[in-house]
């Protein structure tokens, strides 16, 4: 059969059977959405990000390098993936109208999307700034939709993203008390001798057994110099006496992440070692005092730089003092919808999610890196993962 068969069979048998939330969520979100559309003048919206997408569908699978687009008008939904994706399609969402094509058929994209905005649309919401809009399909549109204006909207899903309902949050203190997990099953085997690689491994198969499903980032374990370089991975290199093994998890449960950074040292941490340490600890209390609703993000990441600032010139560190989580896909558990850093004008609210990546590097020696995933309450802040906050390794 082929996969407009394979459609109408699955669609009988198993249509939404993994969608994660009830129907009554997704009418939620897609009203914030429709509200802010109108507000912002947008007949419709072409998302091409699989987040955004699984936000408002449920639509959820591993292969997240072809073209699926999701087009929201103010009374409907179409949903365009290729032949391969449409058993997610059917799976996990309840979208009623779904247009496939054929993997290796690309250019067949254009056809259903200008149907679905021909007739319906003045002027297009799009995500100017995300990879995953093709320039050939943007382009295509543009060429036969003259009369079509399209308009940089990427910070509009995200806008609605930012606040978590009570479900979400549920789903990502889920993800948090797995990612504890995968992180004590790793550190207790962290001694001199063992390579990053078979911490990682002992890491990544507690968090399958726990229950994560495909992570958004593979467990990344870290040893001494290559510690002190942002964003290297395992790489079958041995750890050294008395040397940091930098630590990140973030398990996925429905997709949702809640990760966690931890570093314990394969034997006696230095004065060094402790003095960093104790100023990623200063960093985070800093920001756990500071985040608070009606506080703007640049107040708090002012907060986290004077506790950084007797450290300063001694360690690199991103700028970045925190930023949402929730459902993603991979490479990143990134949200992208806030950043607590200089400049940021938004204010806090209950209900937004940001993982704290505090990790000081000392270039060309080592880098400690201890974080929590906070959640944002009426009261404060409120830490959803439990960092042992020890350099010990047992």
């Amino acid at each position: 059969m082929d996969f407009n068969a394979y459609q109408k069979a699955l669609s009988l048998q198993s249509r939404g059977s993994e969608c994660p939330f009830p129907p009554e969520e997704y009418d939620q979100r897609l009203s914030r959405v429709r509200n802010r559309m109108e507000a912002d003048d947008i007949d419709a919206l072409l998302l091409t990000d699989c987040s955004d997408i699984f936000y408002l569908t449920g639509y959820s699978t591993f292969e997240v390098s072809v073209h699926v687009a999701l087009v929201v008008t103010a009374s409907s939904l179409l949903l365009q993936v290729p032949s391969i994706e449409m058993g997610p399609a059917m799976v996990t969402t309840r979208v009623r109208q779904v247009s496939g094509y054929r993997w290796e058929g690309i250019g067949e994209v254009l056809g259903p999307l200008i149907d679905a905005l021909n007739d319906s649309a003045d002027t297009v919401g799009i995500d100017a700034w995300h990879g995953s809009l093709r320039q050939g399909v943007l382009e295509g549109l543009k060429e036969r939709l003259p009369g079509v204006r399209f308009v940089d909207a990427g910070g509009l899903v995200k806008k609605v993203r930012l606040i978590k309902s009570e479900m979400e949050i549920g789903l990502l203190r889920r993800s948090a008390s797995i990612t504890a997990e995968g992180l004590r099953a790793a550190v207790a085997v962290v001694r001199p001798g063992i390579t990053d690689n078979e911490v990682a491994a002992v890491g990544a198969r507690a968090l399958l057994e726990a229950g994560s499903e495909f992570m958004s980032m593979q467990p990344i374990v870290t040893a001494g110099v290559r510690s002190s370089v942002i964003h290297a991975n395992h790489k079958r290199c041995r750890i050294e006496p008395d040397e940091p093994v930098f630590l990140e998890f973030g398990s996925a449960w429905h997709r949702y992440t809640a990760p966690m950074m931890q570093t314990v040292v394969a034997g006696q941490p230095s004065a060094d070692m402790r003095r960093v340490f104790d100023g990623c600890r200063r960093i985070v209390d800093a920001l756990l005092a500071a985040v608070r609703p009606g506080v703007t993000f640049d107040s708090a990441a002012q907060a986290a730089e004077r506790a950084l600032a007797p450290l300063a010139g001694m360690v690199f560190f991103s700028g970045v003092f925190g930023y949402t989580v929730g459902a993603q896909f991979p490479p990143s558990w990134v949200e992208g919808s806030g950043f607590i850093a200089r400049g940021g004008n938004t204010e806090f609210k209950p209900g937004m999610v940001f993982h704290l990546p505090i990790c000081l590097r000392v270039p060309g020696q080592w880098g400690i890196g201890c974080s929590e995933t906070i959640l944002v309450t009426e009261r404060g802040a409120e830490p959803i993962t439990a960092n042992p906050w020890s350099l010990n390794p047992v």
